[in-house]
C-alpha cells in the first residue's frame, strides 16, 4: 500500500476580498493533507536574503524559483509579507493545500504561530518581502 499526499475529500470554498475600489474573487481548494513530516520533497529550497535584523524587525526577502519551496517553518514573530509581483503560490498547512493569488504591492498580515510550506506555483521566478514584528 502506498502512502499518498492528498485524502481524497477535498472542500472548496469561494471567498470575495475588497482591495481598495477592486473586489476579488478568490477560489481556494482545501485539500486535507498527512503529517508534514511524511511529506519530504525534492522542491528546490527557495532563497532567503536578511536585509534587516535589529530589536524591532525582521526583513527578509524571499525568492522562488519555478517549483521552489520555503520548507516546512512556524512563525514565531507576527509578520506581514508585500509580493514583489504577482502570481501564485502553493501553501500547504497541516489543513489542507490552497492557492494563494498574489498582486504586486497587496500586502497581508499574518498573526504569530503560522505553520506552512509556501511553494512556487509559477512557472517563473516568484518574490517577495516578508516582514517580521518583534
Amino acid at each position: 500500500m502506498s502512502r499518498g499526499r492528498f485524502v481524497p475529500k477535498t472542500d472548496v470554498r469561494r471567498y470575495r476580498v475588497s482591495s481598495g475600489s477592486i473586489l476579488h474573487t478568490c477560489i481556494l481548494k482545501i485539500i486535507p493533507l498527512t503529517q508534514h513530516s511524511e511529506m519530504a520533497t525534492n522542491r528546490p529550497k527557495a532563497v532567503a536574503t536578511t536585509q534587516v535584523n535589529n530589536e524591532r524587525v525582521i526583513i527578509t526577502e524571499w525568492r522562488f524559483a519555478p517549483g521552489a519551496e520555503t520548507g516546512w517553518h512556524k512563525h514565531g514573530y507576527d509578520y506581514v509579507v508585500v509580493p514583489g509581483m504577482n502570481g501564485s503560490l502553493l501553501i500547504e498547512s497541516d489543513e489542507g493545500e490552497i492557492i494563494s493569488e498574489l498582486i504586486a504591492g497587496q500586502s497581508y498580515y499574518r498573526q504569530i504561530g503560522v505553520e506552512h510550506n509556501v511553494v512556487n506555483a509559477n512557472d517563473f521566478e516568484f518574490y517577495f518581502v516578508e516582514i517580521e514584528l518583534r
